[in-house]
């Protein structure tokens, strides 16, 4: 794994990890942990650690940014299709937490 690509995964990680712990659901922080698993598997498990120290406190911010870093996947060899189904994933989490 490139330097580019564990930076890109790590953001996106580290941005869902701060998603989930921030839902308002119980039901809404597991989706966000399912994110995280289907990040987990398309790199085999072999993925960088998480840092959400730092990380801005407002939801929306961090929707932006770990969608734009798994987009950002996209760049690394990782599969088109699956990184839409991670971001469909990651839509349906959010829409879950909103309610």
């Amino acid at each position: 794994m490139l330097i580019d690509h564990a930076v890109a995964l790590t953001e996106a990680r580290s941005h869902v990890a701060a998603l989930a712990d921030r839902a308002r659901s119980i039901a809404a922080s597991s989706a966000y942990e399912h994110v995280l698993f289907e990040l987990d598997w398309l790199h085999d498990d072999d993925v960088p650690a998480l840092d959400t120290t730092g990380l801005p406190h407002d939801r929306g911010m961090l929707l932006a940014v770990a969608t734009a870093a798994i987009e950002r996947l996209i760049g690394h060899g990782i599969d088109a299709l699956r990184i839409e189904l991670v971001l469909a994933a990651l839509d349906g989490a959010w829409d879950l937490d909103a309610t």
